[in-house]
């Protein structure tokens, strides 16, 4: 049997999405309840598998994220995601369970993926944990011409750490959009996939941009070449959020 998960949560409080022994992760504690409720339920009930779309980083947050549940089990998807999220803290929600096919692979099978950062202009009081307050005055105008170079298959290794870990560097952006509102500024980027910190180097780079604290040609040479001046322009992972993964059928 194989599951298809939508799950929301909010990373504040976790290590990433990976699991890892010494720490909490979103993934560990999912598997954690997921044998739980296997362990406390009559019949065969097995986990084989379970594994998320996108390996968010420490303290970013997922609107969307899908993960499959390889088992035996003969818990139908209704009742398995009541008895999960019965079990699951409160900041990690299921909010559906489907059967899916055999050959769906939560990461392998996504085409693209979508995050969207929020920046607030203003200080807020119940929001800090999934925003970036900045007190400058940011030029949009020219965040959104900035945004345009990324656009398209480029080398993004200026945009990333630990790039001697990638098999490459090279990635599709095929969309990145920044929606600005009375107190937010958005950018929303949708790609094939994102190397380690990519889309927090991408919103570091473009609000320094905002600043006029460097222009277009900046970003040009950064995409030409690989270049390890820019990595203090990262963005936290308070307002980073995994906001949908795409599949052939989405």
């Amino acid at each position: 049997m194989k599951f298809k998960l939508y799950i929301e949560y909010n990373g504040a409080n976790y290590a990433g999405w990976q699991k890892q022994k010494n720490a909490k992760t979103l993934q560990g504690t999912l598997i954690e309840c997921i044998e739980t409720v296997f362990s406390k339920t009559k019949g065969m009930n097995k986990l084989i598998d379970f594994q998320g779309a996108g390996r968010t980083d420490k303290g970013v947050h997922a609107l969307e994220q899908i993960a499959h549940l390889e088992c035996e089990s003969m818990l139908a998807p209704e009742i398995l995601k009541m008895k999960l999220n019965d079990l699951l803290p409160s900041d990690i929600n299921i909010l559906e369970i489907e059967k899916s096919d055999k050959r769906f692979h939560a990461r392998h099978s996504a085409v693209s993926r979508q995050y969207v950062y929020v920046i607030s202009k203003r200080r807020n009081a119940f929001e800090k944990r999934y925003i970036w307050w900045i007190k400058d005055r940011l030029d949009v105008r020219k965040m959104k011409e900035a945004a345009s170079l990324l656009k398209g298959m480029h080398d993004f290794a200026s945009f990333s750490d630990n790039i001697e870990e990638e098999k490459s560097t090279l990635v599709d952006v095929e969309e990145i959009k920044i929606i600005e509102t009375n107190e937010k500024i958005l950018i929303r980027i949708r790609a094939s996939h994102f190397l380690w910190k990519m889309v927090r180097r991408i919103v570091g780079v473009l609000v320094e941009v905002g600043r006029s604290e460097i222009n277009k040609e900046t970003i040009n040479n950064m995409l030409a070449s690989y270049t390890g001046n820019y990595t203090r322009y990262t963005a936290p992972p308070s307002g980073l959020f995994l906001e949908k993964i795409y599949y052939h059928d989405n």
